[in-house]
């Protein structure tokens, strides 16, 4: 549900060791400005850096020059994106109806897991709150002393993004909508090779250069260690002051030349493989993405214009290739497009995102799990924090740790936020589920959850993606009930929050039934042109 990238020849994420970190004396350079930006792959990673540069690089001074090869695949397995990519768009000043209508998209406001808590259960994870608070008091705090007392209906009930997806209606809220639809947050979900090729025409409308081809050496400076230059197939020389590595699994500067090295995460997330097939819609599509749990791994399910996206994640440990394309294959709700296709990866990411003079985004930076569509959003953030450190031909040090640091606390936080997923289940009906349930989780999830299973409190640092009302959807949703609630709720008479409780569930329902539905609104607003069977397979 996020693996958008250009790849290379090898599929799984190599290790390494660590490089010594270049010192500011290391490269010799004085303190001039960037005059070659060059990115190294095309895909997602690759186009966002170059749209996003076109934009914000265009002095006069800097060119953008992207590498790429026809004959590299692109990964697209999934397409699937959570709201702050909307902050993307508008930064390039795109135009969301055409944005959507060119890469055939639907509008997303969560995601509806299925089977996850345990066989039979299902619940979503709505973009944007739950409720509001009263008085300074968290909704949720005021939920857990509610059901403390009587039978509640899910929290869910209190989104209005959720009542949405309930309905399946949606509507952009509009600038200053009031109460409860300007609670009703969304994402998209399109087809990652159409969002490269409209990225494409933005940059090279903006001054970008592509060269096509492929990259057979990479040369580095004696002293600094920095990347000078490449070596096309063909035999051209393209030199570069700065360089983004957006090559896909291989790293081909970051890992292959640098040699940065590789934390695997497979210890928490042990899935290694997927399997992907599209399929035509048979339904209109829905504003969410969903998440199925099998019995060795789980089933994504992605609505566009044109078709579904479908795919099966497992671990090779508990399940072979070609009983996942068989499990995937069974439980399709439409006729395939073309054959399934099968990849492999290791989660973990690479130990610098910022080694020496390359900047790696994408999957050349490593890869979580597609599971809550967090992959093309840490594109975005790394874009970024790079244009908000850009530095000059030095590279300092400095400027490469606070972004590195930046990086890795972001990463993490959205590790341990997939890793819940897995961990916190109640599922004993496979030898994968025994090992997710009963795995040691890293410290700082075990803190998250301990935590909230005292009185439903998490805490958060600022660079952390996940808001309160998510965490608070998940473990809701897995099961994980606090044993108490925040005594300040007491504070506030039950007779008159419940009262406000009850008037928020009927202003999201109210609110909900009013909406068109998701196939409606797109024909009026955002609609792509009839595409040919063939093309969209």
């Amino acid at each position: 549900m996020g693996m958008g990238g250009n790849t290379g020849s090898g599929a799984t994420a190599p290790g390494g060791t660590a490089p010594g970190r270049a010192t500011d004396q290391d490269t010799g350079g004085a303190r001039a400005p960037i005059e070659r930006l060059v990115i190294v792959g095309g895909g997602t990673a690759g186009w966002m850096a170059a749209a996003a540069f076109s934009r914000y690089l265009n002095n006069g001074r800097t060119k953008v020059t992207l590498i790429e090869s026809a004959e590299i695949g692109t990964i697209g397995v999934g397409e699937a994106t959570i709201p702050p990519i909307l902050s993307f768009n508008k930064m390039l000043g795109i135009n969301e109806n055409e944005f959507i209508a060119a890469t055939q998209g639907t509008f997303k406001a969560g995601i509806e897991f299925v089977d996850w808590g345990a066989i039979g259960e299902r619940y979503v994870h709505p973009f944007g709150y739950h409720g509001h608070e009263i008085h300074g008091v968290a909704f949720h705090q005021l939920y857990l002393r509610a059901r403390a007392q009587r039978q509640m209906p899910p929290i869910s009930d209190w989104s209005m993004s959720a009542a949405a997806i309930r309905h399946g209606r949606f509507a952009r809220p509009g600038t200053g909508a009031s109460f409860p639809l300007d609670q009703l947050y969304y994402a998209y979900q399109f087809d990652a090779a159409l969002y490269a090729r409209y990225l494409r025409g933005y940059a090279e409308r903006g001054g970008v250069e592509r060269i096509e081809g492929k990259v057979v050496d990479v040369a580095l400076d004696g002293e600094s260690g920095f990347v000078t230059d490449l070596t096309m197939a063909d035999g051209r020389i393209i030199a570069g002051d700065l360089f983004l590595d957006c090559s896909g699994f291989r790293g081909l500067l970051i890992e292959q030349a640098l040699k940065t090295g590789y934390d695997d995460w497979s210890r928490w997330l042990p899935c290694n493989r997927a399997v992907a097939v599209a399929t035509e819609n048979v339904v209109p599509p829905e504003p969410l993405t969903r998440a199925t749990a099998r019995a060795r791994g789980w089933q994504w399910r992605i609505p566009l214009q044109h078709r579904m996206g479908n795919g099966l994640v497992y671990s090779s440990a508990y399940l072979s290739d070609d009983e996942a394309r068989d499990t995937l294959m069974a439980n399709l709700e439409g006729p395939a497009l073309a054959d399934p296709r099968t990849l492999s990866f290791t989660t973990g990411r690479r130990r610098l995102s910022w080694n020496r003079n390359v900047v790696t985004l994408g999957l050349s930076s490593g890869f979580v799990e597609p599971l809550e569509s967090t992959s093309i959003h840490l594109v975005q953030a790394g874009i970024a924090k790079l244009i908000a450190l850009f530095p000059d031909k030095r590279c300092t040090a400095v400027e490469r740790d606070e972004y590195n640091r930046a990086m890795k606390d972001l990463a993490e936080d959205i590790r341990d936020f997939v890793i819940l997923h897995f961990h916190a289940t109640r599922r004993d009906d496979s030898p994968f589920w025994d090992y997710c349930r009963t795995m040691e989780p890293p410290d700082s999830l075990a803190r998250k959850i301990a935590l909230f299973r005292e009185k439903g409190r998490v805490f958060r640092d600022n660079f952390e993606l996940f808001a309160t009302p998510s965490w608070v959807a998940v473990m809701f949703g897995q099961g994980i009930w606090p044993e108490g609630y925040d005594p300040i709720a007491d504070a506030l008479d039950e007779s008159r929050v419940d009262q406000a409780m009850a008037q928020m569930r009927r202003d999201y329902e109210d609110a909900a039934l009013r909406l068109p539905s998701q196939a409606e609104f797109i024909a009026r607003c955002c609609a792509a042109p009839a595409m040919p069977m063939a093309a969209a397979s």
